[in-house]
């Protein structure tokens, strides 16, 4: 079922999979990317989950007002549709800026939180150079600009020449991503630091890391894992968006963790 709901007046897209009596899960996507990055999962996911996907504020088919954007604001909107559905609490598996909302709702809304995958994520990330940089190219010049070298951050160059129709459906969605969208949550990344605060999270966390990463490296993974207490990490022989380039390994893990008794 796809639907739009109106957070504070907000308008997001929002996808909804599984049997209605499912436990929740609640998937949050990267920069530049919507919902449909997680399609490879739904099948498994959704399977044994009520899956909620949305579009981040800014992308996709949801509103994107102008910025400033926080993490404090990114997460309330996770809590406005979560509130909309009358879901009190949902498991979370959100990858890159979807894992930087989780952290925000794992030490905020630690309430609405089960268990939370973080995948290819920082709880503090790059200069305000580089976002300010991405910023002013995206408004200036457009997501068409910003499109090759995500991808090549985003993709090993093995899989970049493998699979080019899964390169190609993600560079569909940096292009349709509002360039304004983009630059306010560029911008909402720069002035992000939880680095401290995740070290409060009580909740159940597994850490997926690229080996290959080089944009939420390895050591960004291993900082969250070994600030949270009780962490779980697992790597993969992936880039960025591990969950593309490594489907199956990604799914099972995320499987085993949240269905462990």
């Amino acid at each position: 079922m796809m639907d739009k709901i109106n957070v504070a007046g907000r308008n997001f897209r929002v996808a909804i999979d599984g049997p209605d009596d499912a436990p929740p899960l609640m998937l949050s996507n990267s920069l530049a990317t919507n919902l449909a990055m997680w399609d490879a999962q739904m099948p498994a996911l959704a399977a044994h989950f009520r899956v909620i996907r949305y579009d981040h504020r800014g992308h996709g088919a949801s509103d994107a007002p102008q910025g400033p954007y926080s993490f404090a604001g990114l997460a309330e909107d996770a809590v406005g549709i979560l509130d909309a559905l009358g879901i009190e609490k949902a498991h979370w598996c959100g990858l890159s800026m979807g894992g930087m909302t989780g952290m925000r709702m794992l030490t905020h809304h630690r309430e609405r939180i089960g268990r939370a995958v973080l995948a290819n994520t920082a709880a503090q990330m790059g200069t305000a150079d580089v976002w300010n940089s991405r910023a002013e190219t995206a408004r200036a010049q457009g997501m068409s600009v910003i499109a090759g070298p995500t991808l090549e951050r985003w993709f090993t160059p093995e899989f970049r020449e493998s699979d080019p129709q899964a390169v190609g459906r993600v560079r569909e969605m940096i292009h349709a991503t509002p360039a304004q969208g983009y630059a306010a949550c560029c911008e909402a990344i720069r002035d992000m630091d939880q680095r401290e605060s995740i070290r409060a999270v009580e909740a159940p966390v597994l850490v997926v890391i690229g080996a290959r990463d080089p944009s939420t490296t390895p050591e960004h993974g291993e900082l969250i894992r070994d600030a949270i207490t009780g962490a779980q990490a697992v790597t993969l022989d992936a880039a960025h968006l591990s969950n593309v380039e490594r489907p199956e390994e990604f799914t099972r893990a995320v499987m085993d963790f949240l269905l462990e008794r």
